[in-house]
């Protein structure tokens, strides 16, 4: 409900909440000031009526969290809601309409101030900047997405749209901290551009993100599928010092070099599948590589053929797939590392691309302008790094939902309804959880802990 509910005296306010243990997270960033960044960065030529551009831009962001499919439902998810609003530091919303407008009135400059502010919180908040080089692997996962718009739209063209031909989009490039499930990087391109084009910019853009010097990129792996696995790619790649994890580009190539193979070793979860290490010599790189080739039969009975390059050591990839030093010297076991490491992708960078479809419903937000969209995704990449943070943040009290996906944490776990009591300057006091809500009791220790320091107290369906 809109309206205040009085409470027991005159000098608190309780609001009526569908998003409280959203609310619980808002109060956590505004402690931490974590939108300042983008309030003293993003400068947007707009003139203020009621809010301003960065204030628009919160709203945007807020309704992100709550799982609007839209921006058109600021009006329903946060203009209804004034409790989720001054959990967030906000005294008002604006219309969904206004908001659309800042969002269509960014120019590049704003872009790049936008970027400016995002890898400034990232490089306060995130764990992916602290990780320690010394201790082990850092590995970045870079992957390209279709993100499908209408044809007016800006750099809108054809291109590759998995299920959908002659499907007019653009495409977005991640690059992603894998051990922290973290964005670092997340660009847009136009609708042709592939991970062969896109793959420098976003490592030399990761490199500013986490700031790697020569020996951070010696200790750091890139995992790259076979669309950034060009000659000439790979050899920037590893003149910059990283090592590297990719498939071959060419699938001509990797024919001829799985004709090189002596013996084949049946992956024994997939008996469809065989692996082999290739024997021919190689010029083509600047350090030298090791070569798995990898065949798969398909219903036709022929081969499809598909070539692993990797400067990891034997010993090191069975390190990080959870194998055994020993095991070095058993051919089998280490083609098999090599080849589960590669298909550990899929438990990377696409399953947070895809967290990203279904929890933040990224596929369903396309603004004409290019500048608009990305100064967007830029709000998407912040929203998904916060859920990151907030199970985190959660995880010594809440270890169940610390390991939700996205998708349930924003449907199930802060999609809770209840009560926010606040004081006469709208801080928030209490929290008030439903207690018939499956998820309220685990979520109450946890948020309890979380906002201890900031004398907000946590109950259930007690005032």
């Amino acid at each position: 409900m809109k309206e205040s509910i009085m409470v027991s005296s005159e000098s608190v306010q309780a609001y009526f909440s569908s998003h409280v243990a959203l609310a619980g997270i808002g109060r956590k960033m505004k402690k931490l000031k974590l939108f300042d960044p983008i309030t003293e960065k993003v400068k947007i030529a707009q003139k203020t009526v009621k809010y301003n551009p960065p204030e628009k831009l919160m709203d945007a962001f807020i309704t992100l969290l709550a799982g609007a499919q839209g921006l058109v439902e600021i009006n329903k998810r946060l203009k209804a809601d004034p409790g989720l609003q001054r959990a967030f530091g906000r005294t008002g919303c604006a219309e969904q309409s206004v908001v659309q407008d800042t969002l269509d009135a960014c120019s590049a400059e704003n872009v790049e101030q936008m970027h400016q502010a995002i890898q400034a919180i990232f490089q306060r908040h995130s764990q992916s900047y602290r990780h320690d080089y010394q201790l082990n692997w850092q590995l970045l996962d870079a992957d390209m997405t279709g993100r499908p718009c209408g044809k007016k739209a800006c750099l809108a063209s054809k291109g590759y749209f998995a299920k959908q031909r002659n499907r007019r989009g653009r495409q977005e490039g991640y690059v992603i901290g894998t051990w922290y499930d973290e964005i670092i990087v997340e660009r847009l391109f136009d609708g042709k551009t592939q991970l062969n084009k896109a793959l420098r910019p976003l490592i030399e853009t990761a490199e500013q993100v986490l700031e790697l010097d020569e020996h951070k990129r010696s200790r750091t792996i890139l995992r790259i599928d076979s669309g950034g696995g060009t000659v000439e790619e790979i050899n920037w790649v590893l003149s910059r010092g990283y090592q590297i994890h990719a498939k071959d580009y060419s699938g001509v190539r990797a024919k001829t070099l799985t004709e090189s193979v002596r013996e084949w070793i049946t992956d024994p979860n997939d008996s469809h599948r065989q692996i082999g290490w290739v024997t021919c010599a190689t010029d083509l790189y600047c350090r030298p590589v090791q070569r798995i080739a990898v065949r798969c039969r398909k219903k036709n009975g022929q081969w499809s053929s598909g070539v692993i390059l990797s400067t990891l050591s034997p010993r090191e990839v069975l390190q990080l797939t959870g194998g055994y030093e020993q095991e070095a010297d058993d051919p089998k076991a280490v083609l098999l590392a090599y080849a589960n490491f590669y298909d550990a992708r899929g438990g990377g960078v696409e399953i947070e691309i895809k967290e990203d479809k279904q929890g933040l419903e990224t596929r369903q937000r396309n603004k004409k302008g290019f500048e608009a969209q990305q100064v967007l995704i830029q709000l998407e990449a912040l929203a998904h790094n916060v859920l990151v943070w907030a199970r985190q943040w959660l995880y010594p009290h809440c270890p169940k939902i610390a390991r939700f996906g996205i998708k349930r944490l924003v449907r199930d776990v802060f999609q809770m309804n209840g009560f926010l009591i606040f004081d006469p300057s709208l801080d928030l006091l209490q929290i008030v959880l439903n207690p018939a809500d499956p998820f309220a009791n685990e979520l109450s220790l946890g948020l309890a802990s979380l906002l201890a320091h900031e004398q907000v107290a946590v109950s259930l369906g007690e005032t």
